[in-house]
């Protein structure tokens, strides 16, 4: 769909200058075309198959992807403890590509072709090289997070966040373009009265691109806006710091890694540098704030995030208060919270497939059926309703809902401005090259 610009898909391609479990036997397509449950009831106990690829071990850091795995692997964990898919086991396949196209062409090729998986789930990657293959076989990714513009581009791929690109595989978007809206920028003008935004990049094309985009965005929403830009290899914060507090700006948006925006802050405490709002993406949306920000009190309790799912800190929503409970130690972040969504997803899809047509036993085909034609999808109210479309033309205006959040010490990621299904905005979407 088009969507707010999001940091993650054009940054992480400029991270990769910064810096699971093996498969196994091959077995037939038979294993996913089901038997009569009513005359053979030990066919029912056959186990579905889902593959997880995830960069675990990628240039960027360990922890930069495994939040999507994470949370999906608690749901199937918590759903196979109660009976899983109509008293059909879940059977997770995890596997590491490393970061590169390389080792995600070898994930696909294990998990597809060998394992026969009925899905993946989940997927987080830096190189979505694999793609053209996922999508020519034929198998659903569900609730993958949208790290380049595949998600955009291929049929049978459906991302966390929705879709209305025509999808035909030749090209992302319309003829090469993706759209996204200037909702973020609007809540902050609306809510807070803010005027000038200052967005800070890397001098690398792909950190500079992303922060030509933010800079579009918040120009075509009236801001003053003021760019900074440092050095890749030997980044000088403290000058950038400066200049922020010299111009009075009332945002700070960025096109830096984690490190980079922990330094940023950190240089912003030390000149004095305060701001309505140190503004920062999905990823970044996790509970180890207080020790990646541990040297910059004044920035990290300035921090704000926004996205399309609930807030991962919101224990009065009940779909939350489960999510948190089966998560059991795991780090808890809001790409965990979307994993476990995506695992729903399948799950939901499943179920609906095994009880429609019980001899089918939840194929690709079916999986994938239920994904391109059905509703707008929430996961128990834990995403803003998804929908997948294929337009021919992308809208000019769209209606786009927020969830947000600030950081506060001791009280960790509080939900701002109600729920997020009401706190919508009718904003222009605006043509990007990926």
């Amino acid at each position: 769909m088009p969507r707010r610009f999001r940091a993650v898909e054009v940054l992480v391609a400029a991270l990769t200058l910064l810096f699971g479990a093996a498969c196994g036997s091959r077995l037939p397509e038979s294993d996913f075309t089901g038997h009569d449950a009513a005359s053979e009831p030990p066919a029912r106990a056959e186990p579905l198959r889902v593959g997880i690829v995830t960069s675990a071990t990628s240039p960027v850091g360990g922890r930069a992807f495994t939040g999507p795995r994470d949370g999906a692997l608690a749901y199937f964990e918590r759903l196979n403890a109660r009976g899983g898919v109509d008293g059909r086991r879940v059977e997770v396949h995890t596997c590491d590509d490393g970061g590169s196209g390389v080792g995600n062409n070898e994930c696909v090729r294990e998990l597809v072709d060998e394992r026969r998986v009925v899905a993946l789930v989940a997927t987080a990657v830096l190189d979505y090289a694999a793609a053209p293959r996922v999508s020519a076989a034929g198998v659903p990714d569900i609730g993958g997070q949208p790290v380049g513009p595949a998600y955009e581009t291929y049929p049978h791929l459906y991302s966390i966040y929705g879709s209305l690109a025509p999808r035909t595989g030749d090209e992302p978007g319309w003829d090469g373009k993706l759209y996204g809206g200037t909702e973020v920028y609007r809540y902050f003008k609306r809510e807070h009265g803010a005027r000038t935004a200052a967005v800070v990049s890397y001098n690398q094309s792909a950190s500079a691109a992303y922060a030509r985009l933010v800079t579009q965005g918040l120009r075509a929403e009236g801001y003053e806006v003021v760019t900074e830009q440092v050095d890749f290899a030997l980044p000088n914060f403290r000058a950038v710091a400066a200049d922020l507090k010299e111009q009075g700006a009332d945002l700070v948006f960025d096109a830096l890694d984690s490190h980079g925006n922990a330094r940023l802050c950190a240089a912003m405490d030390d000149v004095g540098a305060h701001v309505t709002a140190k503004v920062t993406n999905a990823q970044n949306w996790t509970d180890t704030v207080a020790e990646d920000y541990e040297d910059a009190p004044a920035c990290r309790n300035s921090l704000w995030v926004t996205g399309s799912s609930r807030n991962h800190q919101d224990t009065g929503h009940p779909a939350v208060r489960e999510f948190r409970h089966a998560m059991k130690g795991r780090p808890l972040s809001q790409w965990a919270l979307e994993g476990w969504a995506a695992a729903m997803w399948f799950t939901d899809a499943a179920k609906t497939c095994t009880r429609a047509e019980p001899e089918t036993a939840a194929t690709r085909a079916c999986v994938d059926a239920y994904l391109e034609k059905g509703g707008p999808y929430d996961a128990d109210g834990l995403l803003v309703p998804v929908v997948f479309e294929h337009r021919d033309e992308p809208p000019e205006t769209r209606t786009t809902c927020l969830s947000v959040a600030r950081w506060r010490d001791g009280e960790g990621w509080v939900t701002q401005s109600g729920d997020m299904n009401s706190n919508c905005f009718d904003v222009p979407q605006l043509a990007y090259k990926p």
